[in-house]
């Protein structure tokens, strides 16, 4: 099956769509401090539940439930490492004899609110990304005077990871077409990694000095001096409203 590229602008005329750059700018930002200051288990899967209905109602849930197996992925990797390096609370079990590496509840919360920290933060940001246009993001950028080299440095960034990714299914596929086949397993996903990822970096590196120059004949930095003026509606409004009130009620709840 065809892979999804991750952060890829979805056009559309959903609500979320409709709505200014700097309100999404501005949700996306509470939204990930709103994450951080709380350790709330119950708060952090309020605030995915208020995402995902955000998302709903935008029609953009399917981009958003693609990125749930990086995101198990990520839960194992912080609850393995978390249970193995933290003893805190009551001791479940140990993994080995003598009470070595014990399993314990506070281990495990934590590793618990990381994970929904995380999808709090990947969630918010991505409905950002992939329902604002590039030139409106950046245009959003200037319009709250970060400096041009910054708001490119960060489009381009964005903008090269489903750009990389596509390169890199495409350099696997060359790979695979030549013989190369390494073995199944995690191993085998290991050692397909190098001649993947050489490949891939060098094509970066060129592609980068072109893009450097090409950036520089059109003229982009000249253009951050003179931003689109940004219009907002009631749904702006609304937004605007709910986002403020979970801040809020993340700060009344936590302190």
């Amino acid at each position: 099956s065809k892979m999804e590229d991750i952060l890829q602008y979805i056009p559309g005329n959903s609500l979320f769509h409709r709505l200014s750059p700097l309100t999404k700018i501005f949700f996306a930002v509470v939204m990930m401090f709103a994450a951080v200051i709380t350790t709330d288990p119950l708060l952090l899967s309020l605030m995915v539940l208020f995402v995902l209905f955000l998302a709903g109602i935008s029609k953009l849930l399917r981009p958003l439930l693609r990125q749930l197996p990086l995101l198990l992925m990520l839960a194992a990797a912080l609850l393995i490492l978390t249970v193995l390096t933290m003893a805190s609370g009551d001791v479940l079990f140990c993994l080995l004899p003598n009470g070595m590496f014990p399993i314990t509840t506070g281990a495990i919360l934590f590793a618990v609110e990381m994970a929904l920290r995380f999808t709090v933060l990947i969630f918010a940001f991505q409905m950002l990304v992939i329902s604002t246009q590039p030139r409106d993001l950046v245009n959003a950028l200037y319009t709250l005077k970060i400096p041009a080299d910054y708001a490119l440095m960060f489009l381009i960034a964005v903008r090269f990871i489903p750009t990389l990714q596509r390169e890199g299914v495409r350099i696997n596929e060359a790979q695979l077409s030549r013989g190369y086949y390494p073995g199944g397993g995690v191993l085998g996903k290991v050692k397909q990694l190098g001649p993947v990822m050489l490949p891939l970096m060098l094509n970066s590196l060129a592609k980068a000095d072109t893009l450097g120059l090409t950036i520089d004949m059109r003229g982009y930095r000249l253009s951050g001096k003179n931003p689109r003026k940004m219009h907002f509606g009631a749904s702006d409004a609304v937004l605007f409203v709910l986002t403020v009130l979970v801040f809020a009620g993340v700060i009344l709840l936590t302190v």
